[in-house]
């Protein structure tokens, strides 16, 4: 055993063990900035999953999953979270200082119950608009709530007629309006700004709610200019970041409302949750509940992805990557669920399975080829369609060219 003579010959001693040891580990002594430029890192080859959610996510979002720990109020995190709420009014389309974006830890569902436990009282009139199955959900969390809610269902594949949601608001007076700007389950896409201008011209004091989960970062939509006062979202669809985060925005009015009335839920409570994102928005760390600093993470790297080229040129490449793929199935003599392409979302496709072809042998053929896909969900055609999601990273990587090949492939395949 070495016998150390004095306390300095020690000091000297286990500063260079420190520094061999900072030598041998550089993992624990860099920034994740200097880290991701040493040591790139590159998905494994893998099923695609080309469902309409979770999707396919970038390399550089991925690697931010992997951020070493962080405190959630280190000035690290914290300016990583203001760079995400300021660049969420961005996506979100908003410039107003009244109005805020939220992004909490929880599903897009989460949106769900803030809506019900801020927005509306029990006893509330609410108008929920439907054209599918994720809309009757809406329907079905904001009774939970107490809300006294009235459902206009649209006919399979196609949207709400204006004339019968202008005919309704003139019946009653609602707190609020639902609108799913994308019905996961139909791939039917409502006009928001039409819709909106109806509302502001018979009911200006109706709150209008986007359920904007498979929309937001795909569709437009203008959260100021047609005078939204919820959109609700979430992480692990368009936007392009692992499941975990319930992303919204809400204005001003709809804020006061929150604030103004009594609690009746902690967690989802915008009236704990503003100053907290407001703090954080402004540069300061802030504590309420803590927020998931990984997923918060990479969602600050796929908004810096989102936002390098304009929204509308994202919004334009969706829709030519869309109308490409259900143009092509098509001349295959395969049925989108929409009533026509007008009403077709661009970010997923929902399609009848071919005529003589076994719905779950067509997934199972498409799997075997790498590619995963979802059945339907629309109670009224279970076991009759599948869903394509064409969203975020997956339009920028050629994936969709790659599915429409194996579609073909397995239906000439399963036809013999």
């Amino acid at each position: 055993m070495l016998r150390l003579p004095t306390k300095q010959f020690k000091f000297q001693y286990i500063t260079n063990f420190s520094y061999l040891y900072r030598q041998l580990t550089p993992r624990l002594f860099t920034t994740s900035s200097q880290l991701k430029m040493q040591i790139p890192s590159k998905q494994a080859a893998h099923k695609l999953t080309l469902i309409p959610g979770p999707i396919e996510f970038s390399d550089e979002v991925l690697d931010a999953m992997a951020t070493p720990s962080q405190g959630h109020t280190s000035p690290e995190f914290v300016k990583t979270f203001s760079s995400v709420l300021k660049n969420l009014r961005k996506v979100f389309k908003s410039e107003d200082p009244n109005a805020q974006a939220y992004v909490l830890s929880g599903s897009g569902t989460l949106g769900w119950d803030i809506t019900g436990a801020n927005l509306v009282t029990p006893g509330d009139k609410v108008l929920v608009l439907s054209t599918g199955f994720f809309s009757d959900g809406f329907a079905d969390a904001l009774k939970i709530y107490g809300a006294d809610v009235d459902v206009l269902t649209a006919d399979l594949g196609d949207v709400v007629p204006l004339a019968k949601i202008e005919e309704q608001l003139k019946k009653e007076n609602y707190t609020a309006i639902t609108i799913t700007h994308v019905d996961t389950s139909t791939s039917v896409v409502s006009d928001v700004k039409a819709i909106s201008q109806v509302v502001k011209k018979i009911s200006p004091e109706t709150l209008i709610v986007v359920d904007g989960v498979c929309s937001i970062a795909v569709e437009d939509l203008e959260f100021d200019k047609w005078g939204i006062d919820y959109a609700l979202s979430a992480s692990q669809k368009a936007i392009g970041v692992p499941a975990g985060l319930s992303i919204s925005f809400a204005s001003g009015r709809a804020i006061e409302k929150a604030v103004a009335r009594k609690e009746s839920v902690y967690f989802a409570s915008l009236k704990r949750w503003t100053p907290i994102m407001k703090a954080y928005e402004s540069g300061s760390g802030a504590y309420f509940a803590t927020p998931a600093v990984q997923t918060v993470t990479a969602l600050k790297v796929s908004l810096d992805q989102i936002l390098s080229k304009s929204l509308d040129e994202r919004f334009a490449k969706h829709a030519e990557v869309s109308t490409k793929f259900k143009t092509h199935l098509e001349g295959l003599g395969l049925k989108i669920v929409p009533v026509n392409h007008d009403v077709a979302a661009h970010g997923l496709s929902a399609v009848y399975f071919p005529e003589g072809v076994n719905g779950g042998e067509f997934i199972s053929s498409l799997a075997q080829k790498g590619f995963v896909v979802a059945g339907g969900i629309h109670k009224a055609i279970v076991g009759k369609y599948f869903r394509v999601g064409h969203m975020g990273y997956s339009v920028e990587a050629g994936h969709i060219d790659l599915l429409t090949k194996a579609i073909e492939e397995s239906i000439i395949e399963l036809r013999k």
